[in-house]
C-alpha cells in the first residue's frame, strides 16, 4: 500500500475516527448530481440491527440502527427474539429512508438491489402454516449444547473432528446443528411440527429473506453458501448438505433451505415492506461480507471486533485444512457459476462483549466509549491478565470447559489497570488466532501482512495500538468502519449490474484516509507479555463445573 493513501498514527488518547455514515455533499450538490442508483444492505447483528443506503460509489447516504433485547434465561444460555429482530429490520429500513429523502435522495425510486448480511451461527425453527418462531432464536454464543458436544464426540468415531472432512469445522456449542439438535430433542412445538411436515429450520438471513420474499404468502426458503458453511451441515466441496452428515445426526433434509450464492437474484421483496418488487440480490454472513467490504484477496486478511472478534485470511480457491485450531470455511461465491473462494477463520467469542460487561454487569464504567480513557491513565496493565472465557473459548483453543479469570492483582492494581487488561485481552486472542493462521496457511501467498481491522470497537485508538503491539505488524483501519454492510452491498450491487468485480477488490480506493497503527512495543517486552498471556489462558481451563 502506498504511503499517500493512509495516514499513520501513533497512538493518542481520544482521537477517534468517525465512521461515514453521511455524504460530504451538500444538499443543494446533492440535487444538482445525478445520483440515481442505491443499493441498500440489511446488516443484522448480535446485538442492534441497522440498514444502509449507498449510492453508486459505494458511499453511506442514509443509515439508521435498532438495538434488541438479549435474553440470558440460565446461565450459558443466550436467545433472541425472531419477531423483535424482525421489527427492528422493518424499523430501519423505514426511517433509513426517511432520512435519505429528507437529505434529497430520491431511494424510492431508484433503489436497485438489497444486500443483507446477518450474525451467523443463530439459530431458529419456525412454523410453515403459522409464521410463528417455535422457540426464541438460540445465538451463536449460547453454550447450551454442551452436553449434545461431548455425547457426539463420544458416539462418533472420529471424535471431535468427525465432520471437518465434510464442513471443516469441529463439533462445537458454536455452529447451528447442534443447536437444531437441541431444539429437536427439547422443545416439544419443534418435534411436533417435524413430525407433521410444518418444520422450517434457518439462520437468521433465512428467516429475514423468508418474510421479505411474502412470509405465508410464497416466502423463500433459502439461505448462502457462507452462511451454510457455519452450521456444521454443508459439504465445503458440493456446497450442499451433506447427506451422510444429516444421516449421522438424524437430522431431516426436508427442514433446510436451499442454498444459492452469495451474489445472485434470490428473489423480489413482497408487499407490505418498503420497496415492493425490489430485488434481494446478496446475502452473507457478517464475516464474510466485512471480508468483501475490506476487498480482502488471496493471501489478505481482516478482523471485525464486535460482540466478538472475527479474523478471516482469504485463500483463494484453495480449501486449507488447519492444524492449528482454526476453521476452514467458505469466503464468498459471488455469483452462481462464479468460483468458489475459501477462507481459514479464528473466532474469538468475546471481544467488545468484555467491555460490555465491564459496563452492565461490574459498573466499572457508564458508557463502552470511556474505557479508553480509563484504561489510558495507566501505561501498562502491570501484570493484571483478563481472559474473557465466559461461555469457553473459540479458536484456537476450543475449551468448552473454560471460564473467566483476572489474575495478578495486587494492593496495587487498580481500576484503570483491569480496564486496560481487557483491552489487552482482546488483542492478545486476535493475536493467538493471527500466530495459528500463519502457521496454516504458510503456503498462501501473501504480501507484506496488514491486519485490515473494521468493527464498532475499532473507534478505540488504544485497542488498535495495543493490537499492532502485541502482533507486532501494522493494523490499518478504513475510514468507513462499517465494512459489513458495504460487503453487503457490493454482492448485491455485482448481481444487479451496479458495481464491477475489478472494482470491489480495488483496495486502494478503499484504503484512501485509512489510519495506520504501527508497532512501538519492543520485541523482548511482547514475548514476556506473550508468555504470561499464554499462562493466564491455561488457569482458565477446567473451571465450568464449579460453582461459588
Amino acid at each position: 500500500m502506498s504511503e499517500e493513501t493512509v495516514l499513520t498514527v501513533i497512538y493518542k488518547p481520544n482521537q477517534h475516527n468517525t465512521s461515514a455514515f453521511h455524504s460530504t455533499k451538500t444538499k443543494k450538490q446533492r440535487n444538482m448530481a445525478k445520483e440515481d442508483c442505491f443499493i441498500g444492505a440489511i446488516d443484522q447483528g448480535t446485538s442492534s440491527s441497522r440498514f444502509i443506503i449507498y449510492d453508486d460509489s459505494a458511499k453511506p447516504i442514509g443509515s439508521h440502527q435498532v438495538e434488541f433485547t438479549q435474553f440470558y434465561p440460565q446461565a450459558g444460555w443466550v436467545e433472541h427474539d425472531p419477531m423483535e429482530i424482525l421489527e427492528s429490520v422493518k424499523v430501519c429500513v423505514a426511517k433509513a429512508v426517511d432520512k435519505a429523502t429528507a437529505d434529497g435522495f430520491n431511494v424510492d425510486k431508484n433503489l436497485k438491489a438489497i444486500g443483507l448480511t446477518n450474525q451467523r451461527e443463530t439459530t431458529l425453527v419456525w412454523s410453515k402454516s403459522t409464521g410463528a418462531p417455535l422457540y426464541n432464536a438460540i445465538v451463536w454464543m449460547d453454550a447450551r449444547t454442551t452436553s449434545i458436544c461431548s455425547r457426539l464426540e463420544k458416539q462418533l468415531s472420529g471424535g471431535k473432528g468427525h465432520f471437518v472432512e465434510s464442513c471443516g469445522l469441529p463439533i462445537s456449542s458454536y455452529f447451528s446443528a447442534v443447536k437444531l439438535l437441541w431444539l429437536m430433542e427439547n422443545v416439544e412445538a419443534v418435534k411436533e411440527a417435524i413430525d407433521k411436515k410444518d418444520a422450517l429450520f434457518g439462520t437468521i438471513d433465512t428467516w429475514l429473506i423468508w418474510q421479505l420474499t411474502g412470509g405465508l404468502k410464497g416466502g423463500l426458503h433459502v439461505t448462502d453458501v457462507s452462511n451454510a458453511s457455519r452450521t456444521m451441515l454443508m459439504n465445503l466441496k458440493t456446497l450442499d448438505w451433506d447427506a451422510s452428515t444429516l444421516e449421522e445426526l438424524g437430522i431431516p433434509a426436508d427442514i433446510l433451505p436451499k442454498i444459492v450464492s452469495n451474489a445472485e437474484v434470490i428473489g423480489n421483496v413482497a408487499a407490505g415492506w418498503p420497496f415492493t418488487g425490489v430485488p434481494i440480490a446478496g446475502c452473507l454472513g457478517d464475516q464474510h461480507a466485512a471480508m468483501l467490504g475490506q476487498a480482502c484477496s488471496r493471501g489478505e486478511a481482516k478482523s471485525t471486533y464486535g460482540t466478538g472478534a472475527f479474523i478471516l485470511m482469504n485463500t483463494g480457491d484453495e480449501i486449507v485444512k488447519s492444524t492449528h485450531g482454526l476453521l476452514t470455511t467458505v469466503a464468498f461465491k459471488l455469483g452462481k457459476e462464479a468460483k468458489t473462494t475459501y477462507a481459514l477463520e479464528g473466532s474469538v467469542a468475546i471481544a467488545g462483549a468484555a467491555v460490555q460487561w465491564l459496563r452492565d454487569s461490574v459498573g466499572m464504567i457508564s458508557s463502552s466509549k470511556e474505557i479508553e480513557e480509563l484504561a489510558s491513565q495507566v501505561e501498562s496493565a502491570k501484570g493484571v491478565y483478563f481472559v474473557p472465557a465466559f461461555n469457553g473459548l473459540f479458536a484456537p483453543y476450543w475449551r468448552e470447559d473454560a471460564r473467566g479469570v483476572c489474575i495478578g492483582i495486587t494492593r496495587f492494581t487498580t481500576k484503570a489497570h483491569i480496564a486496560r487488561a481487557v483491552l489487552e485481552c482482546i488483542a492478545f486472542q486476535v493475536k493467538d488466532v493471527l500466530d495459528s493462521m500463519h502457521k496454516d496457511a504458510g503456503n498462501v501467498e501473501s504480501n507484506e501482512f496488514l491486519l485490515r481491522v473494521d468493527g464498532g470497537a475499532t473507534i478505540n485508538n488504544l485497542l488498535m495500538q495495543i493490537q499492532a503491539d502485541l502482533t507486532g505488524n501494522a493494523v490499518i483501519r478504513p475510514s468507513d468502519i462499517e465494512t459489513t454492510a458495504r460487503g453487503a452491498a457490493f454482492a448485491a450491487g455485482l448481481a444487479v449490474g451496479v458495481f464491477k468485480e475489478d472494482y470491489i477488490f480495488d483496495s486502494k480506493d478503499k484504503m484512501k484516509d485509512a489510519v495506520v497503527f504501527h508497532p512501538i512495543m519492543t520485541k523482548e517486552v511482547r514475548a514476556k507479555k506473550v508468555d504470561s498471556w499464554g499462562k493466564a489462558v491455561v488457569r482458565s481451563y477446567d473451571l465450568a463445573d464449579l460453582t461459588l
